[in-house]
């Protein structure tokens, strides 16, 4: 797909980002999950008070990909301390790479990695780790075609139900 271009989020795109996180959230989980789960991970982790917060966090990044100057994907970046585990200043977090389920397959999720990749080298990290719910064969199968290895688990809470997360990842250099 051509015309795609990636833009880095300001908080001038907090009602874009706070739209586009919860509809990808929603098309990518709401099969695998409980509405009432869906619901409350979608008000708490999608707010317009939290994402603010995320905005104004130094350590964190937000990009979106846009095509015909709509937003149809979007990747959150943690680094050091701001990132939800590890907290190695070696390493760059992927917490989220979402895109519209109508633009799956035309390489959108691909072109935020590359960005991921230039990123993680401008800032000389040694490895990008993320975590992924075990039930999501899609995004494990994207992570290992781009080189990430299985190295432990953890828990992620949605609503009141406990997933296991797969966390993998890449080395650099």
């Amino acid at each position: 797909m051509t015309n795609i271009n990636i833009k880095k989020v300001t908080i001038n795109d907090i009602d874009q980002l706070q739209k586009i996180g919860r509809q990808t959230f929603s098309e990518t989980f709401s099969e695998g999950n409980t509405e009432a789960n869906m619901l409350k991970y979608l008000d708490e982790g999608f707010s317009i008070e939290k994402l603010t917060t995320e905005l104004s966090d130094k350590f964190t990044e937000f990009y979106f990909a846009t095509h015909n100057e709509n937003v149809i994907a979007y990747l959150k970046l943690n680094f050091g301390q701001s990132q939800t585990e590890l907290q190695d200043e070696k390493s760059l977090e992927i917490e989220r790479i979402y895109v519209l389920k109508k633009f799956h397959g035309k390489n959108v999720g691909q072109l935020l990695y590359d960005k991921v990749i230039e990123i993680a080298k401008q800032n000389k990290a040694d490895y990008i780790w993320l975590g992924v719910w075990e039930e999501n064969p899609r995004a494990i199968n994207f992570y290992k075609k781009n080189g990430f290895v299985e190295f432990d688990k953890h828990i992620f809470k949605l609503g009141d139900d406990e997933q296991t997360d797969i966390m993998m990842k890449v080395k650099l250099n």
